[in-house]
């Protein structure tokens, strides 16, 4: 087949990068494919030739043209044309002559001469040519097609290798059987148990074989991966001194030609951005973008850092593009071609390229530094306190730091796409019908804080913590197992020194204070779950755990009290929402997601527990009525109360509520007798509820509200507002 050459170049044009053949058999590469005066990407429905001289196989664009329309060819004189025509004749020549002034002057005033000059284009400031960086991708595709054609060789002579040992292993055991069989030694039923014996150890064995397989092959694909992205910064490093930039440059923010060694960060994320709204239109191009394919990575980076000025834009668009993507749940065709356009993620579909992998690469076409770190990470299946094998693949995990802005900073494209939250795998334009946001990527996993990801990724470098001081691995195993939300939410342990690992003292207490943020604090509620650790039971002795932990809120800080009813070890499991009030009296459910987690060790227990009476799950005390029903408490501001026979518990409202309903309840007394105990009454905006206890001991206190509206409709159910916890004592 004969080599095609493109017109503008002369170089060989590949199919993954040809336009044409236009009208007059002439092929372009796509980056060549430019107006010969301005250089203005073309397509081929936009694309002009010059009428006026048919030898003249250049492009231009509809400004830069002798003849106005596309593909238009000249009018014909027309002596015997109507007056309308011979007017619409002389208006053309005029056309044409001031058209073709245009261009002898923009000739002239550009001294373009044939091959054109490189034309810089705006937006993510590029420096490297279009052309150049397109021919270094299809070297680094041709690499690639190397790569992948070794990789089958390899699987096929592996598969046969393993078929050829399997058969013999079965061959030689069958016959030993039938040995056996012949002698009386062996019968029917272990035959079928040799045969279901020796699959299980052929499936064991395939299963080890293809896990070592993918990594060998993950390890040389992101060596490959590693030497072009050296060579794609290295094509940034020439244009730069080509073209005559320099570091003093201000149309073009400098950026070392070298990745700099890892160091901290000299300001905290915030500092950089405090809301996602400064990434709203390259967050929207990345939203669009994701639904259409490419052929080249190259294409792909320009248009997706299209509106990027800075190097922090051009790394969001990567991130967003890989977050919205979901290339985990994407489906390839078979024998996928490495040409077409889903042939560009061709490494997601073998299973050889990551996502890290992947980030790294297209940070090298856009001209970033990136890495790919290696280490453990508190994962899936991650409890606190177990212990981290330097010799085992459990827990292992990559992820990726990019120098921005002149900080190396931390990106996780993996658990920052883990959200799609009541949406279909196709809506990918990140709104669903009703024009609510469908996606809910994670933010935290984008330029995290070092101070905030060490809590969840342990480096095997210790330099690249970016940590003044570096944590051993036994402190990372130590400190608090949190979520990202925790730092979402602004979260805080009031204990600097806590442990993932809590000890109960004698009586099996224990607790954990979590300090709530100055903003945005009203609005969050809690959650806990507590479980034997060894196992998903989430009782004793008939009992709930959650009887045994009681939370509470006071002072800008929430505490979960724990009391291990026996000497056992327990998982404590803390989850948070931030709702408002309104959302809240509608009594909806609310879903809480995991914020942190503890293991309490109780090693010795002196006294028995006794639990807390069975209310309402959540906090004790009037906080909540406070935060999110505006009912502040006029004689009770603590959640445990201690009185005689009788109390009187007062609040003041300040927001309509139409009715309160108060239940009392004690351990092993059925609520129905008690249901008399306790009586609300409401006089203006005072709420009194009058409790009087039929014998001494521990009791919990639930008060439920509705709210007033204005229609008639009393169906509106009640809706749990705060709980006390009293104590009696009749003498």
């Amino acid at each position: 087949m004969a080599k095609l050459s493109c017109h503008r170049c002369g170089k060989q044009v590949y199919p993954t990068d040809k336009v044409g053949p236009l009208k007059d058999s002439s092929f372009f590469h796509n980056g060549c494919f430019k107006c010969y005066i301005c250089g203005t990407r073309l397509a081929l429905k936009t694309y002009c030739n010059n009428r006026n001289n048919h030898e003249d196989k250049e492009v231009y664009c509809s400004n830069h043209v002798p003849i106005a329309s596309p593909h238009d060819l000249p009018m014909e004189k027309k002596a015997n044309g109507s007056p309308k025509e011979r007017a619409a004749e002389k208006q053309y020549k005029i056309d044409a002559g001031i058209n073709d002034m245009k261009i002898a002057h923009a000739i002239k005033a550009t001294g373009v001469a044939k091959p054109y000059p490189k034309i810089m284009h705006e937006g993510a400031k590029y420096v490297v040519d279009y052309d150049d960086q397109t021919r270094l991708e299809l070297i680094h595709r041709g690499q690639e097609d190397e790569l992948y054609k070794n990789f089958g060789d390899e699987r096929l002579i592996e598969h046969e290798r393993f078929e050829k040992d399997t058969r013999e292993e079965w061959e030689q055991a069958l016959a030993d059987f039938a040995k056996k069989f012949e002698r009386g030694q062996a019968n029917k039923l272990q035959k079928d148990d040799l045969i279901r014996q020796l699959t299980i150890k052929r499936e064991k064995k395939l299963e080890t074989i293809t896990q070592r397989r993918k990594e060998r092959e993950r390890h040389k694909t992101a060596e490959l991966v590693d030497v072009q992205a050296r060579e794609m910064l290295e094509l940034f490093k020439q244009s730069r001194m080509q073209n005559g930039f320099s570091e003093a440059d201000q149309a073009l923010p400098s950026y070392p030609a070298t990745p700099p060694p890892p160091a901290p960060p000299s300001c905290p994320k915030r500092m950089v951005y405090t809301s996602t709204e400064v990434f709203e239109s390259i967050d929207q191009v990345a939203i669009d973008i994701a639904q259409s394919e490419f052929t080249s990575f190259t294409e792909l980076i320009r248009i997706l850092t299209y509106n990027a000025t800075c190097d922090v834009d051009k790394a969001r668009a990567i991130y967003r593009w890989i977050t919205i993507k979901n290339l985990n749940t994407m489906v390839f065709e078979e024998g996928l071609d490495s040409d077409s356009p889903m042939g560009l993620l061709r490494g997601i579909k073998y299973g050889t390229e990551s996502y890290h992998v992947l980030f790294k690469r297209l940070c090298s076409y856009a001209g970033l530094h990136s890495v790919v770190i290696k280490g453990f990470s508190k994962s899936a299946g991650y409890q606190p306190g177990l212990k981290f094998d330097e010799g085992s693949y459990r827990f292992r995990n990559t992820w990726n730091a990019a120098y921005l802005d002149g900080n190396w900073r931390f990106v996780q494209c993996n658990w920052g796409a883990r959200h799609l939250v009541n949406a279909k795998e196709g809506e990918l334009n990140g709104k669903g019908a009703d024009g609510n946001l469908r996606y809910e990527y994670d933010d935290h996993y984008f330029m995290t804080d070092p101070e905030e990801f060490i809590y969840e990724f342990f480096p095997s470098d210790a330099s690249w913590q970016l940590l003044p001081r570096p944590l051993s691995l036994s402190q990372f195993e130590r400190i608090p197992f949190v979520r990202s939300l925790f730092f979402k939410y602004g979260l805080a342990f009031t204990d600097d020194t806590l442990e993932s690992q809590i000890y109960t003292d004698r009586t099996g207490a224990a607790s954990v204070s979590i300090r709530l943020p100055e903003k945005g604090g009203e609005d969050l509620i809690f959650h806990y779950n507590l479980k034997l650790y060894d196992s998903e039971d989430t009782s004793m002795n008939g009992m709930s755990l959650k009887r045994f932990v009681m939370q509470s809120v006071g002072d800008k800080v929430v505490s979960f009290r724990v009391h291990a009813p026996a000497p056992r070890p327990l998982l404590l499991d803390i989850f948070a929402n931030s709702v408002s009030s309104g959302h809240y009296l509608t009594g909806q459910p609310i879903k809480f997601k995991s914020v942190c987690k503890f293991k309490i060790m109780c090693e010795e227990l002196s006294v028995i527990m006794v639990p807390l009476p069975e209310c309402a799950s959540g906090e004790w005390g009037p906080a909540k009525a406070r935060r999110l029903f505006g009912i502040l408490p006029v004689t009770h501001p603590e959640p445990i109360i201690n009185t005689g026979r009788t109390a009187e518990i007062r609040f003041k409202m300040t927001k309509p509520l139409s009715e309160f309903v108060a239940s009392l309840h004690r351990n092993r007394t059925d609520d129905r007798t008690l249901a008399p105990c306790a009586k609300c009454q409401i006089r203006g905006d005072t709420v009194s509820i009058w409790v009087e206890f039929p014998e001494e001991g521990q009791y919990g206190l639930d008060i439920y509200t509705r709210q007033k509206t204005s229609s008639s409709d009393s169906r509106q159910l009640l809706t749990h507002c705060c709980k006390y916890l009293i104590h009696s004592r009749l003498n």
